[in-house]
């Protein structure tokens, strides 16, 4: 009797097949037959599931904003309510980390996601995905800030989102040096400058 299939374990194996690529070779590297390779499966396997490179750079990057999701929603944000000073920094901090390439995998999801915007900046396909990302997040955040009672939350989220980026884009690149310990020290003084 033949073996079945997980097709949706086989859609996440591809996917993640395509992360390890994205990582290793950026945007331009990506193509379905080395994502076949990378996944031990044949090209028309792939195909099932991603008719081309951009759907699948797609899925990846609706991968890594499912992830982040998911984690966030361990934090209720009213459990934020009432609290004050340390405490508000401590729980505030622990949220946004969520975001961050603090581990090895947020720093894979991190990669993915800049491969994404920055081909979504010459590429409009790719566009509504990221500026949706964009809004989730700053959405979510100005809820967290507002529960904290902070002023005129949605402008913070602003701030607080672009120093986000910032600091993923710092810590995963040639660009930046920051270390998981510097980059944990920088957010918390930015959110003492707001808590």
């Amino acid at each position: 009797m033949p073996a079945r299939i997980d097709l949706e374990q086989r859609r996440k194996d591809v996917i993640e097949a395509g992360f390890r690529l994205l990582v290793a070779e950026g945007f331009s590297g990506l193509s379905l037959r080395k994502v076949a390779a990378e996944s031990g499966l044949n090209i028309g396997s792939v195909r099932h599931y991603f008719d081309d490179h951009r759907g699948l750079l797609v899925a990846a990057a609706t991968e890594v904003g499912d992830r982040m999701g998911r984690r966030l929603t361990r934090y209720a944000t009213d459990t934020l309510a009432g609290l004050k000073g340390e405490p508000a920094v401590d729980a505030l901090q622990s949220f946004v980390e969520e975001l961050l390439p603090l581990d090895d995998e947020r720093r894979v999801e991190s990669i993915v996601l800049m491969e994404f915007i920055v081909a979504a900046r010459v590429n409009p396909d790719f566009r509504p995905v990221t500026e949706q990302m964009a809004a989730d997040m700053r959405h979510v955040i100005a809820d967290a800030l507002g529960v904290l009672g902070v002023p005129e939350p949605a402008e913070e989220a602003e701030r607080l989102v672009a120093l986000l980026g910032g600091l993923a884009l710092d810590a995963v690149t040639p660009h930046g040096s920051l270390t998981p310990t510097r980059l944990r020290r920088t957010l918390r003084a930015h959110l003492r400058s707001i808590v």
